[in-house]
């Protein structure tokens, strides 16, 4: 998938921007709090409908301005064309649109442009808890897999509604915990059987970048926790209905599930240095770019990188970036502060490259 052209409108502190991309490698440089990461923020919105932070649509409007507007124009790998284009207006419900239609349901859009997003805040799916690393497997997953999308959503209904039941006063109706349960455990079966096959898959794949970009010989491993690996799910939310209904939440299924990092056989948040942390999270990320461009039909995925080499070394930041400019990736969005030497690791390379200037929400390409 290839974003030729973006169309920005009124979106955060941009007010204006309409920019021709780089089918391969696109460098947005300017200081922080200038804009580059709101830039990312569009493109990640014209995948997800929602922006990264998931903040209600109305806080992306730029101040003192009442509507914001996106528009990107794609070329898919078997060279279909699209138009994706959304926009926002205070106090009205967004209108998001392919070619000129509007979606009937927005779950429908998902997946169709898929991308992978590098941030700093990364770092959470270490030292953050578990939500964090089942977010991670959400995200992924759902861009390839309609299915498990639709399990998400029942599975997350399904929850609400039990924990509601547990915290009423009065003693909740038995026969609707059975319904509840009963359909928590087969949406929950059908996660689980999908985030197990999705880490297993990942598991070589990031072992194998990791040694790439950090250079050295760590051991390092993930693990996929789950309820359902110890037994029946629907039996374990049965006997379990009696403390759930004392703590007023369920302790068990599919919303409790986690990922084990460990290095060296320790915990990575508690043994792993500061340069580990981060080699093992982009390391992460770049399996599940390649495990997503695998299952999604021929359609490269865009990969966003922002801000990633803050305190990293020369020599690591050039393994990275001739790692994501070779073959296996596809059209890639850079943001980094003011830093020469990235563009004298783009210049030694033989691949097609822009680089944009970013200042208080203005982006202009930078001249040769």
């Amino acid at each position: 998938m290839i974003l030729n052209r973006i169309s920005i409108v009124n979106f955060k502190n941009i007010k204006a921007a309409d920019l021709e991309l780089s089918p391969k490698m696109n460098c947005f440089i300017g200081l922080n709090g200038a804009g580059k990461t709101n830039f990312l923020d569009a493109v990640y919105y014209l995948s997800f409908c929602h922006g990264v932070s998931g903040s209600p649509d109305s806080q992306l409007i730029k101040h003192d301005e009442d509507f914001f507007m996106l528009e990107g124009n794609y070329d898919s790998s078997d060279e279909v064309q699209d138009v994706i284009s959304c926009a926002m207006k205070k106090g009205r419900k967004k209108h998001f649109k392919r070619n000129g239609k509007d979606y009937r349901k927005l779950s429908q859009h998902i997946g169709l442009i898929p991308l992978i997003l590098i941030s700093p805040s990364d770092i959470s799916l270490v030292i953050g808890g578990g939500e964090e690393r089942r977010k991670f497997m959400d995200v992924a997953i759902s861009q390839y897999d309609h299915t498990y999308l639709s399990a998400l959503m029942r599975y997350d209904k399904a929850l609400q509604q039990r924990n509601a039941l547990l915290r009423e006063e009065a003693e909740p109706d038995a026969t609707l915990l059975d319904v509840l349960e009963d359909e928590m455990a087969r949406q929950g079966n059908i996660l689980f059987d999908k985030r197990d096959n999705f880490i297993e898959r990942l598991i070589p794949v990031f072992q194998e970048i990791y040694q790439d970009i950090s250079d050295c010989q760590e051991e390092i491993s993930l693990k996929y926790v789950s309820h359902a690996r110890e037994g029946d799910l629907l039996e374990i939310l049965r006997s379990g209905r009696m403390r759930d209904r004392a703590v007023g939440h369920s302790l068990h299924g599919a919303h409790r599930d986690d990922l084990e990092m460990l290095i060296g056989g320790y915990p990575l948040k508690r043994e792993g240095s500061q340069g580990q942390l981060k080699s093992f999270v982009l390391s992460l990320k770049l399996a599940q770019f390649d495990f997503l461009r695998q299952k999604s039909d021929g359609i490269m995925p865009l990969l966003l990188l922002d801000d990633i080499f803050d305190k990293l070394d020369v020599c690591r930041v050039e393994r990275i970036v001739r790692l994501v400019s070779g073959r296996h990736f596809g059209q890639i969005f850079i943001t980094d502060t003011n830093r020469d030497h990235l563009d004298g690791i783009l210049r030694q390379g033989d691949g097609d490259y822009r680089i944009f200037l970013v200042d208080n929400g203005n982006i202009v390409e930078k001249s040769e």
